[in-house]
C-alpha cells in the first residue's frame, strides 16, 4: 500500500499551489523530470496548462505518470537497454 495522498506545494508560473499525490506517484513524477533534464515545477506546469479545466491537477499528474510509464514498458527491449543504468 502507498498510504494515503500527501501535500507537496509548486510553483506554477509564477503561482503557488498545493497537490496531493500518493508517495509512488510523487516519486516517479520526480524521476521522470529528472530523466528529462526538467524541474519538477516546470513539467508540472505544463501539465496544468495542458488539461482539460474540468480535470484536477493532481488527475492530470496521475494520469501523466501513468502514460510515461506505459509507454517505457512498450517500448522495444532495445530502446529500454538504453535506459538501464550501469549499476544493474
Amino acid at each position: 500500500m502507498s498510504g494515503p495522498p500527501r501535500k507537496h506545494s509548486l510553483s506554477l508560473r509564477g503561482h503557488r499551489t498545493s497537490v496531493s499525490l500518493e508517495d509512488p506517484f510523487w516519486t516517479e513524477f520526480r524521476r521522470l523530470a529528472a530523466r528529462d533534464g526538467r524541474a519538477v515545477n516546470d513539467l508540472a506546469a505544463e501539465i496544468d496548462a495542458g488539461r482539460d479545466p474540468a480535470v484536477g491537477l493532481a488527475s492530470a499528474l496521475r494520469v501523466y505518470v501513468l502514460e510515461r510509464l506505459v509507454a517505457e514498458r512498450d517500448q522495444p527491449s532495445s530502446a529500454r537497454a538504453g535506459n538501464v543504468s550501469s549499476s544493474q
